[in-house]
Formats: C-alpha cells, sequence, structure tokens
C-alpha cells in the first residue's frame, strides 16, 4: 500500500463543507497501518509528510479536481499524531488564476496538532 492509498483507506468522513466554506474531514490510522513501520520502532507516531499529503489529498476531494504540491509554505507538527487517534482536519483555500492556496488545520481529541500551507496546481 502506498502513501496515497493509506490516506485514503483512513479516511473516515469528509468532506463536510461548511457554510464559511471550509471543509472538514476526519481520519483514522490504525496501529497496524504499514505507515508507522519503522516511524519510530517503540514509538509510532505519524510521519509529517503524511499530514502534508494529508493537505493535497483533502483539496482534491474537497474540489473535485487532481492536485500537484508546488510549494510547501509551511509545515508546523505542534504534537505527535498517535496510532489509533481521530484526526480531524479543517481545510480552507483561495483560488488565483493559477493556484490554489490550501491550508489546512490538524487536531486530536481537540487539541491542535498541525498546520500545513501549500501551494497547488490542478493536474493536467
Amino acid at each position: 500500500m502506498n502513501m496515497r492509498d493509506s490516506i485514503a483507506a483512513a479516511r473516515i468522513r469528509g468532506p463536510d463543507h461548511l457554510a464559511d466554506g471550509a471543509a472538514v474531514f476526519e481520519f483514522y490510522f490504525e496501529a497496524d497501518d504499514p505507515v508507522f513501520a519503522g516511524h519510530f520502532p517503540t514509538h509510532p507516531l505519524l510521519p509529517g509528510v503524511f499530514q502534508i499529503e494529508m493537505t493535497r489529498s483533502a483539496a482534491e476531494w474537497a474540489m473535485g479536481c487532481a492536485m500537484v504540491v508546488g510549494e510547501v509554505g509551511k509545515a508546523k507538527f505542534q504534537r505527535p499524531i498517535l496510532p489509533d487517534e481521530r484526526i480531524l482536519l479543517e481545510l480552507k483555500w483561495a483560488e488565483t488564476e493559477d493556484t490554489i492556496r490550501a491550508c489546512a488545520d490538524f487536531s486530536v481529541g481537540g487539541q491542535r496538532a498541525g498546520q500545513s500551507i501549500l501551494k497547488l496546481w490542478r493536474r493536467k
């Protein structure tokens, strides 16, 4: 299973579109998910690159088109995301003529877990 497949399998809800234009997603990675193998052996946690890819994937699902990451403007990890935790991702985006700025806030149990801001292009 590759990273995109693992993220798609972990999605349990979303996109739920909010009145303010944002979209909310919920993810759950089981403890035996291959994502945790070797990261780290005695203290497994969700790799940061997964949060970045979750942002890209959420933008695709919310906007209904394929996206390519052009730039990672910010990747802030405020607490480890552990196996068997429910992850809430709130996605906000703004479109320009050529790009999409996607901002994802991650939380677990009401506690901020991180944020990523990406510049995306629609895949042709």
